[in-house]
């Protein structure tokens, strides 16, 4: 059937159908045929009459295009298409011609496209056309007269350009091309505020200041990347992610890893002092100097340690006006733009695990001018109740977010702290003299332990604080994370007094200070605060002194703009919080020993949190004794986790007689021995919780990461002997942890544990971050292994051949599984060599690695000498297939994957 035909027989076909668009599908399909020159400017107009009802424009759209013949009717059918279709569908690059006399007959073949392109630029476009005489004011009111949507005044910008000449088509044709490639703009009554915006956040962002608050480095000399991953639960394959290279910044943004298409909010998780701050000052710091993320027009950072201060209600308009930055000039103008334009806006929002109200969905706000309280206020931008499709950052600790707050997340990445490339570059940045960088960088190399920690952001700026002790105390350095912490408040307290000697014990010369830190980090914890108002400070009894020693600094939370009286303060990070409180409970005599019993309970804390923060601190100074133990089952979870690893470190047998000697609390041996009583009670719990084995299968042991935690708290407190008799009752033939975020430093107190079992075990520690370090952590307590599995851990070549190099001596080590990780042929060679000496191997897994052909060829060198073999897994590797044959004739009996 010909086109004409069948617009003539599909008449009221196609009149129901097309009478069923909205005006604007419509008048976007008379851009497709205007476009293809298939109706003439007249013709438009009479199917385009404002004020005519749709029925009837349709009806005489058709009428004109059934007289008009056979090729009209052919491309109406493929405009009727094309409406229809989405917009990426059909794409045209927007380019000015090179003949300029044909710039008005350009702008009527693309004017679909330049519609998609500006209609939500129409303000910004009309703008610089007025500044460059293109148009009128009296043509701009006309353009934005109410009746219009923004299509249809981007079309009345382009009918008004036929009458124009070729110069001010090609003032059009060049903006457009701009906006094409992503350039930014806004309109002038926006231009002052958004300069200004960038100049508060630049001043804000430029210096990195250390922990301390001593120093200040410019952001952009001083700025280490950390490794930044996708979480495991995003839409991109297993291969994808491990062929990947680092993700950048843009990555964070862009649509790589979307879980979720509805929701606007980005998650990015990172453990504590893993650098979630400082990667959201680079992305402010990069915004406000115009070197990245330039499509957004606005970037509104919070702290949500700031935001838990803000007692009265508060609307979006206040939140972004009053507690950001606020316009000097048409605040009223600005907000509507902002409200207009929300895919333009970023908002981030820095440790959301600190915002001391849980997360729900429940309480639906959507008025943008109406007040409510600041937990509402955010908790509706997260889902996107308030500024549907604007992007929001939040960061977070893990083990924070909870399944409601994830149906509300768009993508989710990992930030994994340094990679070993970027703990030494960090070092070399922070010390300008090469030779004290080289000797800080040799040193974490030569301690194991130190080397472990050091992939934690926090832990490289403490070695780097407190390098000079480090040398000084050679084979007696710091083993445990608690032992970093009392290195760095040594280093602290003899800055703060020049006049002591490195002999002296300065804790004990300030105690008091240490007490009233402790005390009131303690507090804060208890009420979820981690920022503390002057008048706390006074209440806390806290001295100029205390001050002075630099653990407590004034708060990086607050800008300028935050209108909040007087100063306020916080302790240099959330874990030195965690840590003085831990001093506090282990020395003070306030704190019973029976009461330590809750930083280990296996049960969620049943007090309420409400009822605790409704008490006032004067009533809660009041009845301290008496109120401890209410007291620290309300800590945060993950607050209460750290403490406890801190409180389990202070009683390591080195630190307990600094403490003792420190301060000879009459309660320090009691509570030694609850620590040790409610770990051993932890952990034989686990065990009995063990189903016995599947007849037929071995019987398995899944970890779960409390377990993890209480591992961690034996490994601080450095007691062979607690640790030998934890897994006496252990007896299980496999040993499972996965997804749990294993990192270097539970796999050093894995080992630590584990090395003590009787009994040949297998290790399964699959989709974790053990990476080079950790198995350097793990070598310890391998020779026990009989399998190990270490698929997705981020292992390179130069981990696992310090793994391998050490196999070959372990009598029953059988298997190993190392799918997806960033292995390449250098690495084959050991494999090799371990197959030619390991008569008993049963099983190699290395599939999606990148391994080639060549590296398969030395492979299958070992492969001929081992007799034992008996499954190779090389799935996702793509070898030719003559290769793949040649290994699988090696053995008969070997069962290939791949």
């Amino acid at each position: 059937m010909c086109s004409l035909q069948y617009v003539s027989t599909h008449r009221d076909q196609l009149v129901s159908t097309l009478t069923g668009w909205s005006m604007d599908k419509y008048e976007s399909l008379l851009d497709y045929l205007i476009s293809w020159d298939a109706l003439s400017w007249e013709e438009h107009g009479d199917a385009n009459v404002v004020g005519h009802p749709l029925s009837k424009l349709v009806r005489d759209l058709l009428d004109v295009i059934v007289c008009k013949g056979e090729n009209a009717c052919t491309s109406f059918i493929d405009a009727v298409s094309a409406a229809e279709k989405a917009p990426s569908e059909n794409i045209t690059c927007i380019s000015l011609p090179k003949d300029h006399s044909q710039l008005l007959l350009y702008l009527q073949c693309v004017r679909p496209h330049i519609v998609r392109l500006i209609h939500n630029h129409v303000d910004v476009v009309l703008q610089h056309l007025l500044q460059h005489g293109c148009v009128s004011k009296y043509e701009i009111d006309f353009i934005h007269l109410p009746i219009y949507s923004p299509s249809q005044k981007a079309r009345r910008l382009l009918d008004l350009f036929r009458g124009k000449g070729n110069e001010s088509a090609k003032c059009l044709i060049e903006f457009i091309c701009r906006i094409e490639r992503g350039e930014h703009f806004v309109p002038d009554v926006c231009s002052a505020y958004q300069k200004k915006l960038k100049c508060t956040i630049s001043a804000q962002s430029q210096f990195l200041s250390t922990y301390d608050g001593g120093e200040n480095f410019y952001l952009e000399n001083i700025y280490t990347e950390s490794i930044l991953e996708l979480s495991k639960g995003s839409n991109v394959s297993e291969h994808q992610q491990s062929s990947q290279s680092p993700l950048e910044l843009q990555d964070i943004v862009n649509a790589y890893g979307v879980i979720n298409e509805n929701a606007d909010t980005i998650l990015i998780l990172g453990d504590a002092g893993s650098g979630k701050s400082t990667l959201l000052q680079h992305i402010h710091h990069l915004w406000a100097d115009g070197k990245a993320l330039q499509n957004y027009a606005f970037v509104f950072p919070f702290s949500c340690r700031s935001l838990c201060c803000l007692v009265k209600q508060v609307s979006l308009k206040s939140l972004l006006f009053e507690h950001c930055c606020w316009p000097d000039h048409l605040q009223e103008e600005i907000f509507q733009f902002i409200l207009a334009n929300p895919k333009k806006v970023l908002f981030t929002f820095d440790g959301f695990d600190e915002f001391k109200f849980n997360f729900t969905d429940d309480n639906k706000h959507c008025s943008p001018m109406d007040p409510t309280s600041i937990e509402n206020t955010v908790f509706n931008l997260v889902q996107g109740n308030l500024m549907k499709d604007s992007v929001k950052v939040v960061t977070s600790r893990p083990d924070a977010v909870t399944v409601v707050l994830r149906r509300h997340v768009k993508k989710e990445l990992i930030l994994k702290g340094f990679s070993e490339e970027g703990m030494e570059m960090f070092m070399n940045k922070h010390h300008s003299d090469a030779e004290i960088s080289k000797k800080i960088i040799s040193l974490v190399k030569a301690n194991s332990s130190i080397h472990g920690l050091c992939h934690i952001p926090v832990f490289c700026w403490i070695v780097s604080k407190c390098h000079k002790e480090l040398i000084i105390k050679g084979c007696s350095s710091p083993h445990t994370m608690t032992d970093m912490y009392i290195l760095t408040l040594q280093h602290f307290l003899l800055h703060a007094a020049p006049a002591s000697k490195h002999s002296e014990n300065i804790l004990k010369k300030t105690a008091s200070s240490i007490n009233r830190l402790g005390k009131l980090a303690f507090w804060g914890l208890c009420h979820e605060l981690y920022v503390f108002s002057h008048q706390q400070i006074l209440e806390s009894n806290i001295a100029e002194e205390d001050l002075t020693l630099g653990f407590l600094v004034l708060s990086k939370s607050f800008s300028v703009n935050v209108r909040l009286p007087m100063q306020h303060y916080e302790f240099l990070h959330i874990t030195f919080q965690c840590f003085f409180a831990a001093l506090y409970i282990t020395v003070s005599d306030d704190v019973s020993s029976s009461s330590l019993q809750h930083l280990f309970s296996w049960t969620t804390n049943s007090t309420n949190d409400s009822f605790v923060q409704r008490i006032p601190h004067i009533c809660v100074q009041r009845c301290w004794q008496k109120e401890n133990e209410i007291m620290l089952q309300t800590i945060e979870k993950h607050n209460l986790q750290i403490t406890a690893n801190f409180v389990s470190g202070l009683f390591s047998q080195k630190l307990y007689d600094l403490l003792d000697e420190s301060w000879q609390s009459k309660k320090l041996p009691s509570k030694c021995a609850t620590i040790k009583r409610c770990l051993s009670k932890g952990i034989k719990k686990h065990f009995k919780s063990i189903p016995p084995a599947v007849p037929g299968e071995k019987k398995a042991m899944h970890a779960m990461p409390q377990f993890v935690w209480l591992i961690k708290c034996i490994y601080e407190m450095q007691d062979r002997k607690l640790a030998k008799s934890s897994v006496k009752g252990l007896e299980v033939d496999h040993f499972k942890i996965t997804y749990c975020g294993i990192g270097p430093s539970e796999c050093a107190a894995l080992a630590f544990v584990l090395k003590h079992l009787k009994n040949p075990i297998g290790i399964q520690l699959d989709h974790n971050s053990v990476g080079d370090n950790g198995i350097e952590q793990l070598i310890p307590c391998l020779h026990l292994c009989q399998a190990l599995y270490l698929r997705d851990n981020n292992i390179s070549d130069k981990g696992i051949c310090n793994l391998l190099e050490q196999a070959l001596h372990w009598q029953h080590f059988q298997k190993i599984a190392l799918f997806n990780n960033k292995l390449t042929d250098n690495c084959t060679s050991s494999f090799a060599n371990l197959l030619r000496h390991k008569q008993n191997f049963l099983a190699l897994r290395l599939g999606n690695n990148c391994i080639t052909d060549a590296g398969a060829e030395i492979l299958a060198e070992g492969l001929k000498e081992n007799h034992s073999i008996q499954f190779l897994g090389l799935k996702g590797i793509r070898f030719t297939s003559d290769m793949v044959q040649n290994i699988g004739y090696l053995d008969p009996r070997l069962s290939l994957d791949g």
